[in-house]
């Protein structure tokens, strides 16, 4: 028989995998193959390491083989169609531009050949184009959109993890130089590699030494069930408490496509937990879906403001790229402490608490005045669950100027944020250790302190921990200063 070709991208799993399952009832062989993107950013090039490392032991178990193949997805698709003699090829859907515009191409292109080409969602509890407002037009507040996604009828059914994924042989390669970039160009030939060829993981030095997590769908499973029978039943009261370890845990296995949403959905729907809680983890996964539902509707937010009136912002003037302003903040050496608690624990870990990236975030735009595409980047690159809608999304709303955006003169005090949400410094302790000696009422704000006692907790600001880079209160009226320029 004719094999049929399953192409894995943000889908690293076999259970609730449509794309899949559909292949499966063919009762075709099957050719999985995984299309590598050039452009993964660095720390979640880690994550997908690993990944991809569990998806092929899980092929394995079943019969099966992963076919790892990376260049330009027209090309090593066609190539392999050919070589294989695949009448069929399925995919799970993207909503990025360029994805939904490379794959339409691809789609195109395979049903010319006369190849059966569909696609499946596998990423999203509704897709984009099914909710409207009364108007007919897409929605720009979430909580309107996340009321009328839960009165759509229930996300679909779970799929099963096929126990057995008949395997198609996977043919020669057309081109027979192992590393002869230029013969496969040549060739328009494909060429299977190995996990290790596509370089994700650092070597020197190994930054990702202390990263946080165990990739792959196993690892996913135990991470939902480990939430489900812990922190979910403190989710609603805690969430806000970086140190509190009441968050999920999940955000880089639902990027990846460790896990669905849909497994998510149900997981918690048939635990034994309170209504509140689960809702209001539910709304957090909705808030990923209202990121994708703008990103769709609006492609423009990749790149520029939502809300026009703020493409004439004037972030900082002279000092928008400041380059000193915007590495202190990279490195957690701004003088806030809660503010470097934050960007510490994203580069020792990957990971950063949802109440520190708005902490974070609103410090670089408003405190410093520093354009949100540069924060949006350095998380990009710098975050696990790097995640392309549910980033921008999250960058424009803290900056004020994206749909259902924080009011821009909503300035998050760095100080207080600290007092409420990291009451006894456990998180400010932990990665400011240089901090770690000092009283509790002193941790959010260092320079407030007698200085018997900043010695005495052998800080010395200045030299062992820096001063604040800008003022509070004069950077909130600049901060606002700026919004009036705008009316």
């Amino acid at each position: 028989m004719n094999p049929c070709i399953v192409l894995f991208r943000e889908d690293l799993r076999l259970s609730d995998h449509p794309a899949l399952s559909a292949a499966c009832d063919t009762g075709q062989p099957l050719l999985c193959v995984y299309l590598h993107d050039e452009q993964t950013p660095s720390a979640r090039a880690w994550w997908l390491h690993h990944s991809l490392a569990a998806l092929q032991r899980s092929l394995q178990q079943r019969g099966s083989q992963l076919c790892i193949l990376r260049g330009d997805a027209l090309q090593q698709v066609h190539a392999l169609v050919q070589a294989s003699g695949a009448d069929t090829v399925y995919w799970s859907r993207r909503y990025a531009p360029a994805q939904i515009a490379a794959d339409a191409e691809l789609k195109t292109q395979l049903r010319a050949q006369g190849v059966q080409a569909q696609s499946f969602n596998a990423r999203l509890l509704h897709e984009p184009w099914t909710l409207y407002n009364q108007s007919g037009a897409p929605f720009r507040v979430f909580t309107p959109y996340w009321k009328a996604a839960l009165r759509q009828d229930a996300p679909r059914a779970v799929l099963p993890c096929p126990d057995v994924i008949p395997s198609a042989p996977l043919p020669s390669h057309s081109n027979s130089g192992e590393n002869d970039a230029q013969s496969e160009n040549e060739n328009k030939g494909f060429r299977s590699l190995s996990l290790e060829e596509l370089n994700l993981l650092p070597s020197q030095p190994n930054w990702a030494a202390n990263f946080v997590g165990v990739p792959g769908e196993e690892g996913a499973q135990e991470c939902l069930q480990r939430f489900i029978n812990g922190a979910i039943s403190r989710y609603a009261a805690q969430r806000d408490q970086p140190s509190a370890a009441a968050t999920s845990c999940l955000s880089a296995h639902l990027q990846c496509g460790d896990i669905s949403p849909h497994q998510i959905w149900y997981a918690l729907q048939g635990a034994d937990v309170s209504a509140k809680d689960r809702e209001k983890f539910l709304s957090e996964v909705g808030w990923r879906e209202f990121s994708y539902y703008l990103l769709y509707h609006f492609p423009q937010l990749l790149t520029e403001e939502l809300n026009a009136k703020f493409r004439d912002f004037p972030w900082g003037g002279e000092d928008a790229t400041n380059r000193p302003l915007i590495q202190a903040w990279q490195r957690g050496q701004t003088g806030y402490p809660m503010v470097d608690a934050a960007m510490r624990e994203l580069w020792q870990t990957g990971i950063m608490h949802n109440r520190s990236r708005m902490i974070a975030a609103s410090f670089l735009v408003k405190h410093l005045l520093i354009d949100w595409r540069e924060g949006m980047r350095w998380f990009w690159e710098t975050l696990l669950d790097a995640d392309i809608a549910a980033n921008t999304a999250s960058w424009q709303w803290v900056a004020g100027c994206g749909a259902d955006a924080a009011p821009y003169f909503r300035i998050f005090n760095p100080i207080i944020q600290a007092q409420k949400f990291d009451t006894e410094g456990d998180y400010i302790r932990r990665f400011v250790p240089e901090l770690r000696r000092l009283p509790a009422q002193y941790l959010a704000s260092p320079w407030s302190a007698p200085e018997a006692t900043l010695r005495m907790a052998q800080v010395e600001l200045g030299s062992t921990y820096p001063r604040p880079i800008v003022e509070h209160s004069a950077a909130r009226a600049r901060a606002l200063d700026a919004l009036k320029s705008l009316s």
